[in-house]
């Protein structure tokens, strides 16, 4: 069958967490008869040819015999994945006569197809909703109930190429099914009292920590339960996270129904494991940690290049990917969680085991988190093993219910106090120590503590932010000299001076 024509489908290339919209422009002409894709398409693009045609031919619709050209604009964007697949072959369907060219109108076309032209989901899918939303127009995909989270967007359901012969595709109806795992609990971790203290004071200030102790200690059972206490995630923090595990392909139940991620890298994990990268760009361990926590377990074990990843993120919240092509911005403002042993062998400073390290070992493998990673950890605390009696005492500890109670009173409290403040800038820091109120007496207090512990300026400002944490879990407007104190003792760790 000979046939010319032209048609232009819209469809959408994921950058980073973003998908950026492209225009597939199809032109069917006389010429030796063949199939070309043009326009930056990397190999998973270029194989939708043979996908394309197979599917055509499997639901009845005829492939033509003539110059088949398929431009990907604009061409200076590359195009990855095989969510071009659907619109490729609306776009030759369209442009053959075979479908009413109207079909395409205001539509946003994404799917993988089958070679008997089944339409499957593809990575991103809320990504390409969110485009579709930006642009005004529907968007035509395969059901997926993650879709439901994007509001004021007329889902088109499209399940097979054969749908395109009983237009117009239905819309996708249905709400969104919340996962209600249920979390694991402080109550199964008796006595840690301190530990608990400390990561209650965290979960409420958002404050990085690092637990440091020997083997069975509880720091990965501390760790783990972090996320029971943690207010769950609102509407619009929700929709942002789950875009994230969209374009990574992970599952989105959890997140939509406002679980904080909790995401824990084995120690193997490469830097662009970590921050992002590999071709196509793909989002790191940090970023699927946005908005949640990232828990880095046996930190002394993970490449130095890896960990010095992240110092830019902790503070900045973003972490941007250098490609030859341009930058890449990632979300990363995650909660930081880590545990280490304090030695190779892992029982220095243990009262029961003997550690059989020289000084020198246990220098370096503490000197391998390195002093720019701990200057942006707020809270350090010690982990010790806790007597046998205790441990079979599991399930009568302080539970996370009660402990979430105060965390959500002190974010309240927070929230309460900076709305009154009004600062234009709350995020200076000039805001903290405004906001901190300090005596003159206590002033010279933590000028006294910075000068004996050596503190930088930036441990200087992150203790304060940890006092007026503190203060917030009391509710009071300033922060004295007790909360100085504890902040002083999570941040400082035995031994340091």
């Amino acid at each position: 069958m000979a046939a010319r024509g032209r048609c232009t489908v819209l469809a959408a290339a994921v950058r980073g967490v973003e998908a950026v919209a492209v225009d597939v422009e199809v032109s069917v002409s006389n010429g030796i008869p063949g199939f070309a894709i043009v326009g930056m398409a990397d190999a998973s693009v270029q194989e939708s040819r043979e996908r394309v045609k197979a599917a055509l031919r499997s639901c009845g619709f005829t492939m033509p015999a003539s110059k088949v050209v398929v431009n990907l604009a604009p061409g200076t964007l590359r195009k990855t994945g095989t969510g071009f697949d659907l619109p490729i072959a609306a776009g030759i369907l369209c442009a053959t006569g075979q479908v009413d060219p109207q079909a395409a109108e205001g539509v946003l076309f994404v799917g993988e197809l089958s070679l008997e032209g089944a339409v499957r989901p593809v990575a991103g899918l809320l990504a390409h909703a969110l485009c579709a939303k930006r642009l005004g127009c529907a968007l035509a995909a395969a059901p997926s109930e993650g879709l439901y989270a994007v509001k004021g967007v007329v889902h088109r359901c499209v399940q097979s190429l054969s749908d395109f012969r009983t237009l117009p595709f239905p819309v996708m109806t249905g709400r969104l099914a919340k996962g209600s795992e249920a979390l694991p609990d402080f109550r199964d971790i008796a006595g840690h009292s301190m530990a608990k203290r400390a990561l209650q004071i965290a979960a409420a200030g958002g404050h990085g920590v690092l637990m440091m102790g020997p083997p069975g200690s509880g720091k990965t059972m501390l760790a783990s339960r972090l996320p029971s206490i943690l207010p769950p995630l609102s509407k619009d923090e929700a929709l942002e996270t789950a875009v994230v595990h969209s374009v990574a392909g992970e599952s989105l139940e959890a997140v939509l129904g406002g679980a904080r991620p909790f995401r824990k890298p084995h120690h193997s994990a490469t830097l662009a494991g970590l921050v992002g990268g590999g071709s196509p760009v793909r989002p790191g361990e940090i970023t699927l940690a946005h908005n949640g926590v990232l828990f880095l377990d046996e930190l002394a074990e993970f490449s130095p290049s890896a960990l010095q990843g992240i110092r830019q993120p902790l503070e900045a919240g973003r972490v941007t990917v250098t490609r030859a092509d341009g930058n890449i911005d990632f979300p990363a403002r995650f909660m930081l969680v880590a545990a280490s042993n304090p030695c190779p062998c892992g029982y220095y400073g243990d009262e029961e085991e003997p550690c059989t390290c020289s000084q020198r070992q246990i220098k370096l493998y503490q000197g391998r988190i390195g002093g720019p990673i701990m200057d942006r950890i707020d809270v350090h605390i010690d982990v010790r093993r806790i007597p046998p009696g205790e441990v079979l005492a599991t399930g009568c500890g302080t539970g996370s219910e009660e402990l979430r109670r105060d965390v959500l009173r002190a974010r309240e409290f927070s929230s309460w106090r900076r709305a009154r403040a009004a600062e234009s800038r709350p995020d200076t820091s000039e805001a903290l120590v405004r906001a901190c109120g300090l005596s003159d007496d206590d002033e010279k207090f933590l000028e006294e503590v910075a000068q004996a512990s050596r503190m930088s300026g930036r441990a200087i400002m992150r203790t304060l932010a940890l006092a007026r944490t503190v203060a917030d879990m009391e509710e009071r407007d300033r922060v004295e000299r007790r909360h100085l104190c504890e902040a002083v003792g999570f941040r400082l760790r035995e031994g340091e001076s």
